[in-house]
């Protein structure tokens, strides 16, 4: 009896490992959101949130886990962002360190911003964990669309990503 079922547990977590490995999020199209969230970690990302900032189909972006010793004025140099678009439209987090804190950090300000709709930017691996992160810190009222970053992750970041989102859903009770 315990043979079998460590057999079917087995069984289970690789499928579940395929279908992660093999269906990791895409980009979207245009989709129109209150805000645009990027947590920082993974090349492309603020790339991809300003691309979506400047095209209209947000009004303002946050960047959460932003290195403390970055001052704006660096991070618009190195993005290419004009002051006037930093005033009106950035901002920048520092608190957060992890996927964890980046859903809290950013779920503050999504709720001091009256945020109803908000577009998570993120690597296609650590789009699923840091968006179940971000619901299970957010409000309910507040919709989530996902926008992934392509990458070319190898097998260990996959299984890693995987075992890191099995572990944050067993901790939320499975809520995300």
């Amino acid at each position: 009896m315990i043979a079998r079922l460590a057999g079917f547990l087995a069984l289970f977590y690789a499928i579940g490992f395929l279908y992660f490995a093999l269906t990791l999020p895409a980009p979207i199209r245009a989709a129109k959101t209150d805000a645009v969230l990027v947590p920082t970690g993974g090349p492309g990302r603020i790339a991809r949130g300003l691309e979506v900032l400047r095209g209209g189909d947000a009004d303002k972006m946050f960047v959460s886990g932003v290195d403390p010793e970055v001052k704006p004025s660096e991070f618009a140099s190195e993005f290419g962002v004009r002051a006037r678009e930093m005033r009106c439209c950035v901002t920048l987090g520092y608190l957060a360190v992890d996927t964890r804190s980046n859903a809290g950090e950013a779920a503050q300000w999504l709720i001091g911003n009256d945020v109803r709709t908000v577009r998570l930017v993120t690597t296609d691996w650590h789009m699923r964990r840091a968006a179940a992160e971000l619901r299970y810190s957010i409000p309910d009222h507040v919709a989530v669309i996902e926008d992934g970053v392509p990458s070319d992750a190898d097998m260990g970041t996959l299984f890693l990503e995987y075992n890191k989102l099995l572990a944050a859903l067993v901790t939320q009770g499975w809520a995300g």
